[in-house]
């Protein structure tokens, strides 16, 4: 008998031996299967190959109608017109002379020149002008307005006026300017101020035109000579200084 070998209780089996041959063959499947999936994979990623397009060309050849002479002949010829018939004319008869007898010729007898009449003035073509037309008598002026148009204003050395003080400008101020000026002004018989003019310059625009500007503001009564009211000419001085 052979003895038997046993394992002791306890111990784990031995793993079998695998076969290189196995191993081989089992690579070379592994192997085979990834090269076709590879392959596939690529296949199915690369680009469709380019569709070839033919080119084919056509040669069209034009042929000429064939020229229809008859008709052609037809109208290109014209029938001639026929000439207009040309009216007879017919040749006129000429009467002939009747030869008369010779008559005397009467030897003209002398008369006395008749006088010849005077002409007639011939009438002048020009109308006669027409006589002016009376002018309509003129509008009396009445007593108040005549001495206002005729009297000339009187030189007064004072009216009864309320005189205003002209504003220093404030530019002519800031300049330095100073200087007087005379303005002439006429009261009239109601008392209104007319005429304002300047007599006299200050030298400067601006104090001349506060002259005037005072002038027009102020007021006047008429003045009154013999109790008559009279135009008055009055010439008012105004000094601008920088001392004011």
């Amino acid at each position: 008998m052979q003895a038997s070998h046993f394992a002791p209780a306890g111990a784990l089996p031995a793993a079998p031996r695998m076969n290189p041959r196995v191993i081989v063959v089992a690579v070379g499947v592994l192997a085979a299967h990834a090269i076709m999936l590879t392959a596939a994979w690529l296949h199915r990623n690369a680009p469709p190959p380019p569709k070839t397009v033919e080119v084919q060309s056509i040669t069209a050849q034009l042929i000429a109608p064939a020229p229809i002479a008859q008709q052609v002949a037809v109208e290109s010829i014209r029938q001639p017109t026929p000439p207009k018939p040309v009216p007879r004319v017919k040749p006129k008869v000429e009467p002939k002379p009747v030869p008369t007898a010779a008559k005397p010729t009467p030897q003209p007898v002398a008369q006395s020149p008749a006088p010849s009449p005077t002409p007639a003035p011939a009438a002048d073509p020009t109308p006669a002008p027409a006589a002016p037309a009376p002018a309509a008598p003129a509008a009396t002026p009445s007593p108040a307005r005549e001495t206002m148009q005729i009297s000339a204003p009187k030189n007064v050395p004072t009216v009864q006026c309320k005189i205003i003080e002209p504003t220093y400008p404030s530019m002519s101020r800031r300049r330095g300017e100073s200087g007087t000026a005379l303005v002439h002004f006429v009261v009239g018989v109601t008392g209104k101020i007319e005429n304002i003019e300047l007599q006299k310059s200050s030298g400067y625009p601006r104090l001349d035109e506060a002259a005037l500007d005072a002038i027009r503001a102020s007021t006047c009564r008429p003045y009154v000579e013999n109790g008559q009211a009279i135009r008055a000419a009055h010439t008012q001085p105004y000094n601008f200084t920088l001392n004011d």
